[in-house]
């Protein structure tokens, strides 16, 4: 059965919600997020993550290649390519998104054992915390809480940037540091442990600060600091940093 493609003006209440939902990096008020560009579509789909809406240029859903295999309940309309440029946060848009429902969680799911939970704090740039999840994803972390002043899991900057892994991931936002019933570790400049002398392999959690500041002061007062040795310079891109201790906590659990 072909898929029933409705078309969509530029004032239709539909726009109207996405583009709100995209300026505050949000979800819609039905609770779904804005995901734009094939790849996400995709992910969302090996996710079965549900898809309840997919808006885009005919040209871009001429080359959807789940156009007529698209679940019956999903709705799909055509827009002109001005009026997709009007949602797009891309330079180059691809001309095609979707409205997707990502799963619902709970503390418990981000404490699968051995518990390995990334805190974000105060990790404002929507391009590194979704770069963060992903290596979050990637090195085996049981999940990952955006605590106050961090981007929004839900902003289209943050999802592009995570690649579907929030699609999968556990994931929270909280105003402050959870209460663990395990250790907690936060990055610092100096002063602190190397990472390569922790003992990893048990429940624990890393929090991740912002590049400007760090880790607040009051959250760093909690946890136990840990540093990433360099030479030269003095700090790493938040991401990268992420990246070098949640290889160090696999290396270390994946040894015999």
């Amino acid at each position: 059965m072909a898929a029933i493609v409705t078309p969509l003006g530029a004032r239709n209440p539909l726009c109207t919600t996405i583009r709100k939902a995209i300026q505050k990096g949000l979800r819609t008020d039905d609770g779904l997020v804005v995901a734009e560009g094939f790849h996400l579509l995709e992910e969302a789909h090996r996710s079965r993550c549900p898809i309840e809406t997919v808006i885009g240029t005919e040209a871009a859903l001429q080359n959807w290649p789940a156009l007529e295999h698209s679940h019956p309940s999903t709705r799909i309309f055509s827009v002109d390519p001005v009026t997709f440029a009007t949602f797009s946060t891309t330079d180059t848009p691809q001309g095609i998104l979707a409205l997707v429902r990502l799963p619902e969680w709970t503390l418990a799911d981000l404490l699968r054992f051995p518990a390995l939970v990334v805190l974000l704090d105060g990790l404002q740039d929507p391009g590194n915390a979704g770069a963060v999840v992903r290596s979050a994803e990637a090195f085996g972390a049981s999940g990952v809480v955006f605590l106050k002043g961090s981007a929004s899991p839900y902003h289209p900057k943050t999802l592009r940037a995570a690649a579907g892994s929030l699609f999968r991931i556990p994931f929270l936002t909280a105003p402050e540091l959870p209460e663990f019933e395990f250790p907690v570790y936060a990055t610092a400049k100096a002063g602190a442990e190397p990472i390569d002398g922790i003992d990893w392999r048990n429940s624990c959690g890393i929090v991740i600060g912002s590049e400007g500041r760090g880790v607040r002061p009051e959250i760093l007062a909690a946890c136990q600091p840990v540093t990433i040795p360099t030479e030269t310079v003095e700090s790493l891109n938040a991401a990268v940093a992420a990246g070098i201790l949640l290889y160090e906590v696999r290396r270390q659990r994946n040894r015999p």
